[in-house]
């Protein structure tokens, strides 16, 4: 079943010039870019993208660190997309990531892992639209 999902590739991983190696991942997978651009959040972005976590000890410190630098946002199209980006980017922290997964490869800690990925349809459907008017997304034919 073809579907899309979210993507991000963070701050840290742009910062070690990962986006090419990232990108060929996701292609290799079979999950094709739609939608994609390079910015950086400004804080209130990201607390209105990660406000779920608003109670979260880490919430602060993970929107401190997306606005940090620049990122690439973007959505990816592909059979079981959401749970194919889950397995290519691994466990959240890079140290319990499997070999061969985004994270194990490029992530440094639990906080600086690299990449973001949508876990669930409802998910993915609001943070593509957080970041992505429709008219912005190639219909992927």
């Amino acid at each position: 079943m073809s579907e899309r999902t979210l993507a991000i590739i963070k701050p840290d991983a742009v910062k070690k010039h990962a986006i090419g190696d990232i990108l060929s991942r996701y292609e290799k997978a079979g999950l094709k870019p739609v939608a994609m651009k390079l910015l950086h959040m400004a804080k209130p972005v990201a607390e209105g993208f990660y406000a779920v976590h608003k109670a979260r000890p880490f919430f602060d410190s993970l929107c401190t660190f997306m606005s940090s630098g620049p990122s690439v946002v973007l959505v990816l199209q592909g059979d079981n997309a959401i749970k194919k980006n889950r397995e290519l980017m691994g466990a959240t922290d890079p140290a319990k990531a499997e070999q061969g997964t985004i994270r194990a490869a490029h992530g440094s800690n639990i906080e600086y892992n690299a990449v973001h990925g949508s876990d669930s349809p409802d998910t993915a459907q609001f943070e593509i639209g957080f970041f992505f008017p429709g008219m912005e997304i190639y219909d992927g034919r």
